[in-house]
């Protein structure tokens, strides 16, 4: 069964993502999100996409019960084809966009955050390595000082500083996808032959650097999947207490 939803409003795709409330991803749920861009991409009446979700949450990251070093390498082929689209993709961001869940709406061309918006890298937090391409991604949009301070950190970014940094290009006053929505929509009353021009030589060089960071994350995180810091890490975040970490 299908963890994604889709339509279309006059030109533009919507991809729904719909494992409320907090969306967390899998393999099968990245997959699905794929296979619905490249559904658009056949479509030549659909010049544009707003990726969102149902629920709290944009995407609360990945669900990790049971990953091993296998399914962490198969999540990441995953999430490495959601960079060769050919279509332009606004991210509608409500509520908590929170590690992968980060990295999920960093793949879109550009990201609308709600009033309620909180975005953070915090896999440091966890005891864990970052991921999703954000190597990439998240230096690309904030600078490498700034990516720095937020993957070092882990502490949560709301809507008006995202904006300030670059980490999210539009404030909606409203919901998100509406705003997202209008956003697309005269995206795409341009020439969907430029468009897709456009991003393919403007995109081609982020998508081979995300596919070759993805596969350096994947060896990290493997790294780091089995030691006490992460398990203290998801411990501490469970019990809603500061982790206690012995570096083993």
């Amino acid at each position: 069964m299908s963890t994604v939803a889709t339509h279309t409003e006059g030109r533009v795709g919507i991809v729904e993502v719909q494992r409320a409330p907090h969306n967390f991803f899998d393999e099968a749920s990245l997959l699905d999100i794929g296979e619905a861009l490249v559904h658009f991409d056949s479509l030549d009446d659909v010049r544009a996409v707003v990726l969102c979700s149902q629920g709290r949450s944009f995407c609360a990251g990945a669900d990790l019960r049971g990953v091993d070093q296998h399914i962490l390498r198969r999540v990441y082929r995953a999430a490495a084809s959601l960079f060769t689209t050919r279509k332009p993709i606004v991210a509608a961001v409500q509520g908590a966009a929170v590690g992968g869940g980060l990295g999920l709406a960093l793949a879109a061309d550009f990201r609308v955050a709600g009033q309620d918006a909180r975005m953070t890298a915090n896999f440091a937090k966890l005891g864990f390595h970052h991921g999703f391409g954000l190597s990439v991604t998240l230096p690309a949009v904030v600078g490498q000082q700034k990516a720095l301070d937020l993957l070092y950190t882990g502490r949560n970014v709301g809507a008006e500083e995202a904006l300030a940094i670059g980490l999210c290009d539009r404030v909606a006053s409203g919901d998100p996808r509406d705003t997202a929505i209008e956003w697309a929509t005269e995206i795409a009353e341009s020439s969907p032959l430029s468009l897709t021009a456009i991003r393919s030589t403007m995109r081609r060089a982020l998508a081979a650097q995300v596919t070759a960071a993805l596969d350096e994350e994947a060896t990290a995180q493997t790294t780091l999947l089995a030691t006490a810091d992460l398990k203290e890490g998801i411990a501490a975040s469970i019990a809603k207490r500061p982790p206690v970490f012995v570096g083993a």
